[in-house]
């Protein structure tokens, strides 16, 4: 009888300890945004696997996770959380990405891993980014009470986020020194991919934050817009005090009624701002801290004002096609340059 080849047992904890620790903290130097929503797959997935396993994390063995168990969490988290195929294609990138790190350590499990990474990313429809026009915007930006401190903040903060198209998570990360309110007024920020950039500011939202700046917060606080007590604001508060304020602006506002406004649309404003103004897709990428200049093309195509301006300069069916001739001969010197 030939041999039995056994799979040497490997411990699943320290591999994934050693993934944080090593591979994205200290090799990568990913971004706190970008470990926060790795380790929330991690929770996710091991919370998961102790219900279906019943072993705890720490007691996983490598031999334990396979492609079926992978599948079955990546369902479970469709049905039962009703997350959506944007955000599970989302958690696979990071199980993912554990799995190609995992493969130079543990080569005897070579096979169960290749099946791991061949599980493909689901397709979804992309539907056209969502944006305000400027009435709207108006409109909201009036809600926030200014004659109470949080009110002031609330809306430096939301202009701020208009104007310049800026992440969430860059928003209430920003301290008071990243702000330069004097000649060449700008606001630095470290961007998705530890990428630093400078926005320009207008002059309305210098002025705005020029008197924001004045406000009395704790003396150790370093937050633009902390909290009452000098903390940084978090997600959540950003997104509620914006729910907030679009529950009120669409008393008055009837366009707002059916639209979804989120931080990330505010984004999305600032950067059809820019297209409308004609500004190129390459300098809204560099303004927005695109990687590529691919991801700014959506922008282009939610434009229906630039598509109604193509559609103006061509010729209607079943119209006879004529020739430009100049009706004057300077015209004509002029066009043959």
């Amino acid at each position: 009888m030939g041999e039995v080849v056994m799979t040497p047992r490997a411990s699943f904890a320290p591999l994934v300890e050693r993934y944080f620790g090593q591979r994205l903290i200290t090799q990568k130097q990913a971004s706190a945004h970008t470990i926060a929503s790795y380790r929330d797959t991690f929770r996710l997935f091991l919370q998961f696997t102790r219900k279906r396993t019943g072993k705890s994390p720490s007691e996983l063995e490598f031999s334990d996770i396979d492609v079926d168990l992978i599948e079955a969490f990546l369902t479970d988290l469709e049905k039962c959380r009703g997350i959506s195929a944007r955000s599970r294609n989302l958690r696979l990138s990071a199980l993912r990405s554990f799995f190609r790190f995992a493969l130079y350590f543990e080569p005897a499990h070579a096979g169960r891993i290749q099946q791991i990474l061949a599980i493909p990313a689901k397709r979804y429809d992309r539907t056209l980014v969502g944006f305000l026009t400027r009435p709207e915007v108006e409109s909201l930006l009036a809600v926030p009470d200014c004659r109470t401190w949080n009110g002031r903040r609330d809306h430096a903060l939301l202009l701020l986020a208009f104007q310049t198209g800026m992440r969430l998570s860059e928003i209430t990360g920003l301290r008071r020194l990243d702000v330069q309110l004097d000649t060449g007024a700008h606001v630095r920020c470290l961007g998705k991919g530890r990428k630093e950039r400078c926005t320009p500011l207008a002059a309305k939202t210098v002025r705005e934050l020029k008197a924001w700046m004045k406000e009395p917060v704790p003396s150790d606080c370093e937050f633009l817009f902390p909290t009452v007590h000098g903390r940084r604001m978090s997600a959540d508060a950003v997104q509620c005090l914006l729910a907030k304020y679009t529950a009120i602006a669409r008393q008055t506002c009837l366009s707002l009624r059916n639209k979804r406004v989120s931080p990330h649309v505010a984004r999305h404003t600032a950067a059809m701002e820019l297209l409308q103004a004609g500004v190129d897709l390459s300098i809204i990428a560099l303004w927005l801290g695109h990687e590529s200049i691919e991801t700014t093309q959506k922008y282009l195509d939610a434009n229906i004002a630039l598509k109604e301006a193509a559609l103006a300069k061509t010729v209607p069916l079943n119209t006879r096609i004529s020739r430009f001739r100049p009706d004057d001969r300077l015209l004509q010197f002029l066009n043959g340059l």
